[in-house]
């Protein structure tokens, strides 16, 4: 499993990369106030936070228990898709109490799930089994592995089913990012040439 840095400079820079894009060409323009800096310092936090989120318990383990277990709260499975949607409502709440807007509560418990998810997608990248569909199946699975046998064991709908399936992840974490980020001021705009 990667380092906590990892998780967090792979949501930074890769799913959430219009977050650091923005400010810096707005940084360069001279054209962002000190509110907008601290709102921007304020989803890097939480998006850096909710990345390490299903790692949550490892502190606890190291500390009490000595070891570096970190995937189980009890019997439920932190590097799940269950556990994993507690951060859009922790992410929700934390929003509430910034903006005290609904909607944009809503949008910063999308960006802390999109968050969360790419823990699951850098950990399942790095050959992780994953227990996605706790407590529908105790299974763990790796869906990222499946790409790596599927032309030599000859079987070419399994490969690109789990091709499809890959990146289909990889970019709905993406999107659920920057659905957020536009709500929440973040925006690249097209501009056509005239």
């Amino acid at each position: 499993m990667p380092y906590p840095v990892a998780h967090v400079m792979f949501f930074v820079l890769c799913i959430c990369a219009i977050a650091v894009y923005t400010p810096l060409v707005a940084l360069l323009r001279r054209d962002i106030s000190f509110k907008e800096i601290r709102h921007i310092l304020l989803l890097l936090l939480i998006g850096a936070f909710f990345a390490l989120y299903p790692d949550i318990t490892a502190a606890y383990n190291i500390i009490v228990n000595g070891t570096l277990e970190h995937t189980l709260i009890g019997p439920i499975p932190t590097h799940s898709l269950l556990f994993s949607s507690s951060a859009l409502l922790f992410g929700a709440i934390i929003g509430y109490m910034v903006y005290r807007e609904f909607s944009k509560a809503a949008y910063m418990g999308f960006f802390a799930e999109s968050a969360s998810l790419s823990h699951l997608l850098l950990d399942d990248l790095a050959g992780g089994n994953i227990n996605y569909y706790y407590p529908i199946s105790s299974r763990t699975i790796s869906v990222f592995s499946y790409m790596d046998v599927g032309l030599a064991c000859g079987n070419l709908i399994n490969y690109m089913l789990a091709s499809y399936v890959a990146i289909l992840f990889i970019a709905v974490v993406i999107m659920m990012a920057l659905f957020a980020l536009n709500h929440l001021g973040f925006e690249f705009r097209y501009r056509s040439e005239k």
